[in-house]
């Protein structure tokens, strides 16, 4: 196992193990699992096998999340220089890209060759969906990092889900907005999670549409331009899928308007879970507050994390977005989700369910102690979780 070494003038020397460095992997695979369901289906010659990767997703994994545990483990600071400089971590989200690619056109494939039934076509449009929502995961990896390459195979990733706009609105809309009422990406107290999706994916693409003029007109360039980046996104999408459309045939339309929805909705899902509520104060200025770990829910969960590039240590990515997925560090008296976020989006989709688990856990948190003017609390509820909360809060209507 490679160990990571330094001498330090005042500290003596350090070694550092990444328990998980092989682990990893996992990550640059887990786009691949679809195809289980697939060889399962011509082992058994049953559909239903079509169904395993779903009940993976959604039921393995968080069961193995609660049954694996958490890992609060953080590298020294010291060493972070060279965890981040390892040349290995970085060629997994590398390798991640063409895997989402490969699974969309062979799930394509086989729904155009195969007979059958229309429960079967929508398991498989949601299972390669799903799966190519952990497309726009990558992207997130990739598009937060200073190398060009990098940022151009985001671009390339996000062409799978037809989500071209998301690099250029997370990166300079969502980051900036983070936690406030501003940001369509940051969910409301007392909002569903189906009142979420309405508000934050057209709300997304205006604002990475509205980013990316300003930029273009920066550069004194129309926004129908050959640089400008959602376009170059989109038209890798367009031939992408106009060419499974045109070697499968009319079935690929419900298949591909169906995997883009929830290819998108995955991505509304984590983006839910992981602000529920949160708020940055404003200062005296006018301005929001800096973003700090505790505007972001996090979760230390082993199994779902080295399947996400560490996505669920997101306090330390809003408050450090350039740091590479290897060196994010967990946090005292943050935010914490109960299960990892595959266990978390199943809570999402049950509203009632949620509010009863996350309302008591979001207005417990050390810095917000019951005080709802420092919760994001969705308009329309406001009156509702006032006279609920109220009393406990120590805030009147």
């Amino acid at each position: 196992m490679t160990s990571y070494t330094l001498d330090h003038p005042t500290l003596g020397h350090i070694e550092y193990r990444d328990r998980k460095r092989y682990l990893w992997l996992s990550s640059l695979f887990m786009p691949l699992f679809p195809m289980l369901g697939i060889g399962l289906f011509f082992v058994t010659g049953s559909q239903w096998a079509l169904a395993v990767p779903l009940v993976f997703s959604y039921g393995v994994i968080p069961f193995l999340d609660y049954a694996l545990g958490s890992d609060t483990n953080n590298p020294p600071e010291e060493i972070v220089p060279q965890l981040e400089e390892d040349r290995y971590y970085r060629v997994l989200t590398w390798l991640t890209v063409p895997m989402h690619f490969i699974v969309l056109i062979a799930i394509a494939w086989f729904v155009g060759t195969q007979s059958l039934t229309v429960w079967s076509v929508l398991a498989l449009a949601i299972t390669a969906g799903s799966y190519s929502g952990l497309g726009i995961n990558t992207a997130h990896e990739l598009g937060h990092k200073k190398p060009l390459f990098e940022r151009v195979l985001a671009r390339i990733v996000l062409a799978v889900p037809a989500y071209g706009h998301f690099c250029i609105e997370h990166n300079r809309g969502h980051h900036k907005d983070v936690a406030t009422p501003e940001d369509p990406a940051s969910s409301r107290m007392g909002e569903s999670i189906y009142a979420f999706a309405l508000r934050e994916i057209p709300g997304a693409f205006r604002r990475g549409w509205a980013v990316e003029r300003e930029r273009l007109a920066r550069l004194g360039l129309p926004v129908w331009s050959p640089r400008n980046e959602i376009l170059q996104s989109y038209a890798l999408s367009a031939v992408l899928q106009g060419a499974l459309i045109v070697a499968f045939g009319w079935i690929m339309l419900p298949f591909l308007l169906v995997h883009n929805i929830w290819a998108w909705f995955q991505l509304t899902s984590a983006n839910y879970i992981e602000h529920y509520g949160l708020l940055r104060q404003k200062e005296a200025n006018g301005r929001y507050e800096r973003c700090q770990p505790h505007h972001s829910w996090n979760a230390n969960y082993i199994f779902s994390n080295i399947v996400l590039f560490h996505l669920e240590r997101h306090s330390d990515h809003h408050a450090n977005p350039t740091r590479r997925y290897q060196s994010l560090r967990n946090f005292d008296d943050i935010p914490e989700l109960p299960n990892g976020y595959y266990g978390m989006y199943l809570l999402a989709y049950v509203p009632w369910l949620w509010y009863r688990v996350m309302d008591r856990r979001l207005l417990a948190l050390p810095h917000i102690r019951g005080d709802l003017s420092k919760v994001n609390i969705a308009p329309d509820k406001r009156e509702a979780i006032l006279a609920r909360h109220g009393q406990v809060a120590g805030v009147t209507a």
